[in-house]
């Protein structure tokens, strides 16, 4: 009896360790951090892409400064910088108040960390630009061909609400580079008061997505100041999303019709939405090669 007693038990210890060395594989299938399967683009030369995060590091409620660590997600991170670095340009970070970016812990953590973020675990390139990112009150949005802004919780404290980031946004769009300009999740809360010429919000009327109420909500973290959804629709923009049995395994990308905006749902959306960027890019370098 005692035999088959400690037979059972290993066998279900045996049975945990499984499940446990293929919970990220199980995860990927459902929809976590997705491959992408697109076309790759080549933009060797001198093209330039700006990624922006948050200088938020306190998963906090209004009026306090006390909680758990957040940050940038790491994926909306290295997910658009490999790419971009992939197809050959050179990539610079940026943050709100520059310095080291605060990346939330528990995406670097398994299971939820992906290819790219272990890959970022062991290159000392991209951590020495994570520890010295520069202020984007300091950088000339001007000088890129991609506008990235990175999402995470920390961005619901900090993106929406920088007068600085919308001002070199708007200044942007008008330049002559022509910039594309997007990002994932609550990244694109950074685009929120960003102006046209008139005064106008650049982002009313335009097709746009960002992380959903629905995964907030059961994600169960609502204690943040902004919530994309929400925020997007109250500025105007014809907010789109995609939905599963759990948002987190949800994904979808939304180009806007003048082919200047592209913006991702979630953490699972880094891949596509990058590429988008780089496609558009090409696509427009193409045609005026050809005009």
């Amino acid at each position: 009896m005692a035999k088959l007693v400690l037979s059972a038990f290993l066998f279900l210890i045996a049975l945990a360790g499984a499940f446990a060395l293929s919970l990220p594989s199980l995860l990927h299938l459902a929809g976590l951090h997705p491959d992408y399967e697109g076309p790759e683009v080549s933009l060797e030369g001198s093209k330039r892409a700006l990624i922006i995060t948050t200088s938020h590091s306190v998963l906090s409620e209004a009026g306090s400064l006390e909680g758990p660590p957040t940050g940038v997600a790491a994926s909306e991170l290295t997910h658009p910088y490999y790419n971009f670095r992939q197809a050959g340009m050179t990539v610079d970070l940026a943050s709100i108040r520059g310095g080291e970016i605060p990346i939330d812990p528990q995406t670097l953590r398994y299971p939820a960390k992906s290819p790219e973020d272990e890959r970022f675990l062991k290159d000392p390139e991209l951590q020495a630009k994570v520890r010295n990112s520069a202020p984007v009150a300091e950088v000339d949005f001007e000088d890129y061909d991609i506008i990235f802004l990175s999402g995470g919780w920390g961005a619901a404290y900090d993106l929406g609400q920088s007068a600085v980031l919308a001002e070199k946004i708007s200044d942007a769009y008008y330049s002559p580079r022509t910039p594309l300009i997007g990002g994932v999740c609550h990244g694109v809360l950074g685009l929120l008061e960003a102006r046209d010429r008139e005064g106008s919000r650049l982002i009313a009327g335009r097709k746009m997505t960002g992380v959903s109420d629905k995964q907030i909500r059961e994600l169960g973290i609502e204690v943040t100041p902004l919530h994309p959804e929400t925020e997007l629709r109250k500025a105007g923009a014809i907010y789109e999303s995609s939905t599963a049995f759990r948002d987190i395994f949800a994904t979808h990308v939304v180009v806007d019709d003048e082919a200047r905006f592209v913006t991702g749902q979630n953490q699972n959306s880094g891949h596509e939405t990058s590429h988008t960027m780089m496609a558009l890019l090409a696509e427009r370098d193409q045609a005026s090669s050809n005009d």
